[in-house]
């Protein structure tokens, strides 16, 4: 897969109109929608039509910006993160990654670092569940930005709480096997047991089996596509960057966003970081906000 980065305002542009103008017509079908009690005939005299609707519907979008921006200050970002256009009404195409691909090929999940995309939009992915900070999901709720969770059973299990919350966020729990091993050193059946208990048990407690995963330190045999797509897996996204409280570590010799990257991250504290969770999140929005780039929700493209 070819990774280009993607620069200039035009696009920036074409996306911000295209996305109000669809933003104005869902809000002109509202008002109608709601004031002809769904017959297409005009409501009756005196009620606001879709000229107040859409006023209505401006004056929440207003204040909702307010919010994020005083989230912005509150949370000390440089800059307010830029606004992702909407999703695709059809979801790209997701192919093995150059080089990543087993003998299986094409008919195993895919792997890759990627997603095919010519917005400049990036993914946050978090990995294990470690660290569970309260202010991490306070800081993520009021910012709206979008994030995905790639999580082990043996660091979450006491505490699934905290990730039934973050699910009730808007927060796709995905999965990152049992117990965290290397799995090209694993049989086939021990493999099995890594990802299709860990697929059961998120199923029990969070109420939805994943349909992503990503294997330990990125790293899988052809053993681990055969076993994950045994139990449900439909891809298995790796990452192109990495993000630290104080850095980013690149995969691609430019060291350079490009659109569609997969960040990872992992929920880390103090006692393994010089920092927080929040200090990572205010470290990697800086690198994407100031490169043009928007964070997007993986699950809306893969």
């Amino acid at each position: 897969m070819q990774l280009v980065g993607q620069k200039g305002k035009s696009r920036r542009s074409r996306t911000a109109a295209a996305s109000a103008a669809v933003l104005a017509a869902a809000l002109l079908a509202a008002g109608c929608s709601a004031d002809d009690g769904g017959t297409g005939r005009p409501g009756p005299q005196g009620a606001k039509g879709p000229a107040g609707a859409l006023t209505g519907y401006s004056e929440q979008l207003k204040q909702a910006e307010a919010a994020r921006l005083a989230a912005v200050r509150k949370w000390g970002l440089d800059k307010p993160p830029l606004l992702a256009p909407a999703p695709p009404a059809v979801k790209p195409r997701i192919t093995n990654r150059k080089g990543f691909e087993t003998d299986g090929g094409d008919s195993l999940p895919p792997v890759f670092t990627t997603v095919p995309t010519k917005d400049r939009i990036v993914f946050l992915t978090i990995d294990d569940g470690a660290e569970k900070d309260p202010q991490f999901l306070k800081m993520m709720q009021e910012l709206r930005i979008p994030y995905s969770a790639f999580l082990s059973d043996y660091l979450v299990k006491d505490d699934h709480t905290y990730f039934r919350k973050m699910q009730s966020l808007g927060v796709t729990l995905n999965n990152h096997t049992i117990n965290h091993r290397y799995m090209p050193a694993l049989s086939y059946d021990e493999q099995r047991h890594e990802i299709c208990d860990q697929q059961d048990k998120i199923g029990q407690w969070a109420g939805q089996r994943p349909r992503l995963f990503r294997p330990p330190y990125g790293n899988y045999n052809e053993d681990t596509l055969k076993a994950a797509q045994s139990c449900g897996i439909q891809a298995a996204p790796l990452w192109a960057e990495e993000a630290f409280t104080d850095h980013m570590e690149w995969r691609e010799w430019d060291r350079d966003l490009h659109p569609g990257d997969i960040i990872l991250s992992h929920f880390r504290g103090r006692q393994d970081w010089n920092g927080t969770m929040a200090d990572m999140v205010r470290q990697v929005m800086k690198v994407i906000t100031d490169k043009g780039y928007a964070v997007a929700r993986l699950e809306d493209y893969v």
